[in-house]
């Protein structure tokens, strides 16, 4: 045979190995953790071991579907590699969970169901079990499509899915759930207009200046002390309230001393490193590269500590049932438990966390670091306020939804420049073809206060240009069309709607499943 074949053969080949490799680290990881549960019961707790192996598998589909929001704005605007956005992200997520993730957890994920109308603490054992692998079934499936879906929400759907199997709907907080379907609109939403709002901020002060590099040089370090005081704030009321409690105004002068520091420290390394710059965007952005280093560090500390109970807290509610015979409305995370929720974190951010890492960094829209850095900038800021306000909101939801926004506002940005150039050579119809060129370049090169007061002498010295309805209705769907991709909108915002009825669906038939083959007739309500 040629070498050539062989090589073909090899080529052909080369994602099936890739895939058995990634098949076989997760079936030894899941083997490991059945054989260690086996070994902390005796008898040997076949619920436990079961469980153990779900929790496993469950925080594997949270690194894969969920970590990608911490880390995929900052590879996709090349301030990380994929390799070392992985390494920064499992490096963090694991400190997050291990030292700041809590002793206690709530095993009835904010409330939706009433746990005093579970018949026993049987049923609870199995309720928990099909929530916890209903949950991680979809979450399967958005990352198997390349959908970023909060984990919270599908968690949330399995446990009210599997409730209302066990106990009827009288069983389900029926008003804590519409408060958390509005968090479907309200975390995106909010996340949107934040992140263009300091997208629009950082044009105006810096990209649409005369001089990038000295208004870079005033206006740097002042936007990276607020994101030092933002993530101090967010870490402290967010990723350490579970080893310490600390108010908000308290928390905020924290973050504030930390940010000042900041200005002093950073002010004079910037205003140097901008003397060897050249006046282009490019330039700018470079200096926002280090500031979206630490941004992916602490948000993926933070939803290590956080997070982690998606997968932790129904196998920690499992265990403690499995040891008092009884229905936990909390329940204490033993070391062991924490351990396989943060290590099955880290290997599925590291076996299937590169699809959700491009399709939030680079599928939705083009990113640079000014960009990441908005959207970084958002996630903080909308969890602190939501936080303090009391609504819900979803990280996953804020992170997607900043995306989007930056790029809705690029989308508008580039519409109304479009229209100005087309007002401009309409103005200019039947003149010197050199008088437009040097008035377009001199158009080019003004800041924003100069471009306006241009287009003011323009307008005076014609009539007002108009384009058709028609005009405007095509040049605004080319712009579309180039800067935010519709169809990933559509997947992700149907993901995201569908996140709690499927779940909740999956769970309620893998209970009536578990109740028909495992439960004792006995015990059933």
């Amino acid at each position: 045979m040629e070498i050539t074949s062989l090589q073909s053969i090899e080529n052909a080949t080369r994602f099936g190995r890739s895939e058995m490799f990634r098949f076989g680290t997760v079936m030894l990881f899941i083997v490991g953790v059945m054989l260690f549960s086996s070994s902390l019961h005796a008898p040997v707790s076949v619920e436990l071991v079961i469980a153990a192996m779900i929790g496993g598998y469950m925080a594997m589909n949270i690194g894969a579907n969920d970590v990608a929001n911490n880390v995929g704005p900052a590879v996709g605007s090349k301030a990380l590699t994929l390799t070392g956005a992985i390494l920064i992200a499992a490096i963090f997520e694991a400190l997050g969970a291990t030292v700041a993730g809590g002793d206690v957890v709530s095993t009835i994920k904010k409330g939706i169901i009433d746990p005093s109308l579970v018949p026993s603490g049987e049923v609870f054992i199995w309720l928990m079990m099909a929530a916890l692998l209903a949950a991680a079934i979809w979450l399967n499936i958005a990352t198997a499509i390349g959908a970023p879906v909060s984990t919270t929400h599908s968690i949330v759907g399995g446990v009210l899915g599997a409730g209302i199997a066990a106990g009827g709907p009288g069983i389900a907080n029926w008003d804590r759930f519409a408060v958390i379907a509005a968090s479907w609109v309200i975390s995106p939403l909010i996340g949107g207009i934040v992140a263009a709002g300091f997208l629009y901020w950082m044009k105006h002060s810096i990209t649409y200046k005369k001089n990038m590099i000295e208004a870079a040089r005033r206006m740097v370090p002042t936007m990276v002390s607020l994101m030092v005081w933002a993530f101090s704030t967010y870490l402290i009321i967010k990723g350490l309230k579970k080893l310490i409690n600390v108010e908000l105004l308290t928390a905020a002068g924290l973050g504030l001393v930390a940010g000042l520091v900041t200005y002093l420290v950073a002010g004079p390394l910037i205003a140097r490193y901008a003397q060897s710059m050249t006046n282009e965007k490019k330039s700018v952005n470079s200096l926002f590269t280090v500031p979206l280093i630490f941004a992916a560090a602490l948000l993926s500390f933070a939803h290590g500590a956080n997070d982690v109970a998606n997968a932790v807290g129904p196998l920690a509610a499992i265990a403690d049932s499995v040891t008092h015979h009884g229905v936990a409305t909390k329940a204490p995370i033993p070391l062991w438990v924490m351990a396989v929720g943060a290590v099955g974190i880290v290997l599925g951010l590291a076996l299937f966390g590169p699809k959700l890492i491009r399709t939030v960094g680079s599928e939705i829209t083009e990113l640079d670091q000014m960009r990441a850095f908005c959207i970084a900038m958002a996630a903080a800021i909308t969890v602190i306020i939501a936080s303090q306000l009391g609504l819900p909101v979803s990280s996953t939801h804020i992170a997607v939804g900043g995306v989007f926004g930056v790029g809705f506002l690029r989308e508008y940005l580039k519409t109304s420049y479009a229209k100005t150039i087309q007002e401009i050579e309409h103005h200019h119809t039947g003149t010197d073809k050199s008088e437009v060129e040097t008035f377009m370049e001199e158009f080019g090169k003004a800041s924003i206060e100069e471009k306006r007061v241009m287009l003011e002498r323009l307008k005076a010295r014609k009539a007002s240009a108009d384009l058709s309805k028609r005009e405007r209705k095509g040049l605004k769907k080319v712009y579309r069309t180039e800067l935010v991709k519709r169809s990933a909108l559509l997947k992700i915002a149907a993901a995201w709607v569908i996140t709690v009825p499927a779940a909740g669906i999956m769970s309620a038939l893998l209970f009536f499943t578990i109740r028909g083959m495992l439960l004792p007739r006995q015990i059933l309500p």
